[in-house]
This record gives structure tokens, sequence and C-alpha cells, in this order.
């Protein structure tokens, strides 16, 4: 991951909403929700609701699928993997923590 996707992937997650539905779907695991479970499960409002994944999946922290009439919405654990792997490189120096 560079310093441009970090970036995105970053200010993604520094909403409240936006947060919420990423560590719920990282719960849910690859089988993920359909955005009308995600917004009954955190009370978002559906159009509010289809910014933020909108937004969530610009940054590649989500992905979706039809499903068929239903759009199912999971995390991308390999984004968030390289996510946590960019801002822990250089960790201590170099040591073992």
């Amino acid at each position: 991951m560079d310093t441009k996707q970090t970036l995105a992937a970053l200010a993604a997650l520094a909403q409240e909403s936006r947060l919420a539905v990423f560590r719920l779907l990282v719960q849910t695991g690859p089988a993920g929700l359909a955005a009308s479970k995600i917004g009954e499960q955190l009370a978002i409002a559906p159009s509010s609701l289809s910014f933020h994944l909108k937004e969530l999946a610009h940054a590649g922290l989500i992905s979706s699928r039809q499903d068929g009439r239903f759009v199912i919405y999971a995390a991308d654990t390999g984004a968030m993997n390289e996510l946590i792997g960019f801002l822990t490189e250089n960790c201590c120096g170099g040591s073992s923590c």
C-alpha cells in the first residue's frame, strides 16, 4: 500500500458511521452483510448508508457483490492488513516489539 492509498483509507475511516460500518463488516467476516442489515444494526438511514458505503469502497476497504436483489458488502481484509502493515512497517526501529 502506498502513501496515497493509505491516506484515502484513513480518511474514509475518520468518520464515526464509516468506522462503525467497517468494524461491523470485519466482525461479520467474508460472508458480508446486505446494506439493509448494516443499516438496521447501526441505525443508519439508507441514504446516508449508501454514501458511507461508497466512500469505503472508493478507499478500497470494502467490496460488494450482487446476491439476487441484494448487494452484499464485506470488509476487504487484504486491504485492512496492508493498511496495518504500512502503519507498523518501521515499528520500534526494526526491533522486535
